[in-house]
Formats: C-alpha cells, sequence, structure tokens
C-alpha cells in the first residue's frame, strides 16, 4: 500500500511542482504532502476536483505549535477519498504573522475548522467570512493551544452574588507555585524503602 501512496504522491507533485515541496508516506500510513503556503487553495481545489483522486472529504483542520523554529507554525489539512478509500495529508508552514489563505469556498465545511485554528492558536486566514473566536469568549486573552500559554489562564470567572452577574477576574492561585521532585526513589536515592535492607541481607 505503501508504494501505491509513493506512486500517488509523486504523481500529484509532478501535476504541481509550484505547489508541492514534498510528498512523502507517514508511519501511519497517510499520504503527507508538504505545500507553500499561499498554494494551498490551489492543491486542495486540485485534489478534490481530480477525477482519479476525489479527495472530497475534509476530515479536519488544525495546526501545530513549534516555538523554537524560525517559521513558528504547522498548518495541518486531513482530506479522505472514499472513492478509492485513501487519506492524505497536507502540511504548510506559517509565521507567526503570517496568513494562511481559506478554503471555505472549496470545502465550506472548513469555515469553524479555520476559526478554531484562529481562536486555539491565532493564525490568521484571508478571505475568511467570519474569522472570531469559536470556542472561548469574545473578551479571552491569549492562544491557549500555543505551548506558551500559562496552564492557569490569565483571568478566571465567577458568579457573583452582590452584582448578580458572571465577572471576570485575574487568576489567583491558592497556593504559590512548588517545584516537586519527581525523581524515582530508585534513582540515586539517600535513604533505603522498606523491605529493601531484607533484599541486600541475601
Amino acid at each position: 500500500m505503501s508504494e501505491v501512496l509513493t506512486e500517488l504522491g509523486e504523481a500529484i507533485a509532478a501535476k504541481l511542482p509550484d505547489a508541492v515541496t514534498a510528498s512523502g508516506v507517514s508511519d501511519f500510513g497517510d499520504l503527507v504532502l508538504n505545500v507553500k503556503l499561499d498554494q494551498i487553495p490551489k492543491v486542495v481545489e486540485f485534489l478534490k476536483s481530480n477525477s482519479a483522486m476525489k479527495f472530497s472529504t475534509l476530515i479536519d483542520i488544525t495546526a501545530v505549535d513549534y516555538p523554537s523554529r524560525a517559521v513558528r507554525f504547522e498548518m495541518v489539512y486531513h482530506f479522505l477519498s472514499m472513492y478509492t478509500n485513501t487519506r492524505i495529508r497536507i502540511k504548510a508552514q506559517v509565521a507567526e504573522d503570517g496568513i494562511v489563505p481559506s478554503i471555505h469556498e472549496i470545502h465550506p465545511g472548513a469555515n469553524w475548522f479555520e476559526r478554531e485554528v484562529f481562536d486555539m492558536y491565532g493564525v490568521l486566514f484571508s478571505g475568511h467570512p467570519d474569522l472570531r473566536r469559536i470556542l472561548t469568549d469574545y473578551g479571552f486573552r491569549g492562544y491557549p493551544l500555543r505551548k506558551d500559554f500559562p496552564t492557569t489562564g490569565y483571568t478566571e470567572l465567577r458568579y457573583d452574588e452582590v452584582a448578580k452577574r458572571v465577572v471576570y477576574e485575574p487568576v489567583t492561585l491558592t497556593q504559590e507555585y512548588r517545584q516537586f521532585d519527581f525523581m524515582s526513589p530508585w534513582e540515586g536515592a539517600e535513604y533505603i524503602l522498606p523491605g529493601d535492607d531484607k533484599a541486600e541481607a541475601k
């Protein structure tokens, strides 16, 4: 099967030499195409309309955050062809201040997926008809799935009995941050666990 997918990837790359930068098969058996950011709509349209492939089902759109990379984000698109029972993954690198072309005109279902990526990662999409938060509040600060987002967040909300409404407040921790030592007692511990003395006696 991997040979068939490899050949398919090479065929797509040959058809779109100005868009596809690399192709291969992942460890999970999916065909993976690396494409140029501005060429995403062209590749998606080709995969959907090509009669021999018909990747017409959009499964998911997400992103991955690599803070240490010069180009921080990686867009990831998953498509399925129910005609050939084949999956394909498209990847494109996006800078922190980069803008991704929307594919909602090709796949209307991409509308909410792109809004989710914007909400969670702060990645912008050009040509999107309604790019606003979809999972968090309108006044939410930050992007929760970025690696540098604090696990506590910045604000918390509660219902105020006096004001009779939900209020936002800065996060307050119930205890000071502590550094825990999770080293296994079997690795360099200076004390003997109950029962270990019997093992040494033998």
